[in-house]
């Protein structure tokens, strides 16, 4: 009994590979001839049914923005553009970069150093994709994640407002066909414009309405968990700061020469203060000779109080 159980048991188990592997083939061949079914199916299995569904007699606007760490943001970022463009979509925006952590400079001689910068690299994506290859292209970038950190799939039942927006449209036109049965004046030219502002203003919203319903809205923030570090080349400049900070016969001949050009600038403003020069010459001439003439005049004075 114990022998015919390990038989049915090998037995299954080897018509379970077997089924596996035609499943494999089958998947391949389907691959090669229905590309597009086959992502459909594996969207509906490992992505949310919110990207994929459809609802009879409803109209929904989907969104994502997605959250996650990958490997190599550099080759991320291609993968994903480029799967993008295959699906019919196109990219919007596309901001990578790499922030520096830390740098440092490190001399390995005396003319040549190493500079050495640790960074993390880090892109912020929007994409548009054709609302039916959503769910295609949510998978695809699910399966370049090292880890999800948030994902969120949003799917906006505009029905009821493209019902109203329809309305508006059948207003504004029966408006319009009220306000050209009326007497031509001013106050008819200023209805006219308003109305077909209006109008204007409609239908760039159902335009817009329209886009979003075609093509969804994804936004992407990739980054990778790891540092990175880079080592570049560079000049010692140190050394060089050294080797030019101070040279005492330049220093000196700069010196004499700025000494002499010193004295020529004193001698010039000596020059173009000339008359105060004179004016206190012959101040200070008058002054000595006014004091002379008191100190002779002293004794006389002293001889006539005396007597």
């Amino acid at each position: 009994m114990k022998t015919t159980y390990i038989k049915l048991s090998f037995a299954a188990t080897l018509l379970l590979g077997i089924y596996s592997c035609k499943k494999g083939e089958a998947t391949v061949i389907n691959n090669d001839s229905t590309a597009s079914a086959e992502y459909a199916e594996i969207a509906s299995d490992s992505i949310s049914s919110v990207a994929t569904m459809k609802v009879k007699d409803k109209q929904f606007i989907k969104t994502a923005d997605v959250n996650m760490e990958v490997k190599d943001v550099y080759d991320a970022t291609i993968s994903i553009e480029k799967s993008v463009q295959e699906l019919g979509g196109f990219v919007t925006q596309s901001n990578l970069r790499s922030n520096v952590l830390s740098e440092d400079s490190y001399n390995t001689s005396d003319t040549e150093a190493m500079l050495v910068k640790k960074y993390q690299t880090e892109n912020t994506m929007q994409v548009r994709v054709p609302t039916e290859n959503l769910g295609t292209l949510l998978t695809f970038i699910n399966d370049k994640k090292l880890f999800l950190n948030s994902r969120v799939i949003n799917a906006e039942d505009v029905t009821s407002s493209i019902k109203y927006a329809e309305l508006e449209s059948k207003r504004i036109k029966k408006t319009g066909e009220n306000i050209s049965q009326l007497k031509t004046n001013k106050d008819k030219v200023n209805m006219s414009n308003d109305n077909m502002s209006e109008e204007n203003q409609q239908q760039l919203a159902n335009m817009d309405v329209t886009d979003h319903l075609k093509y969804s809205t994804v936004d992407i923030y990739i980054k990778e968990p790891q540092l990175r570090v880079a080592e570049i080349a560079v000049t010692n400049t140190t050394n060089i700061d050294n080797k030019y900070q101070f040279s005492f016969l330049y220093s000196a001949k700069n010196a004499f020469i700025e000494g002499f050009y010193l004295i020529q600038r004193l001698i010039v403003g000596l020059i173009m203060i000339w008359p105060f020069l004179i004016i206190s010459f012959f101040t200070f001439y008058f002054y000595r000779k006014n004091q002379s003439k008191k100190k002779r005049n002293l004794p006389f004075l002293e001889k006539s109080s005396a007597s």
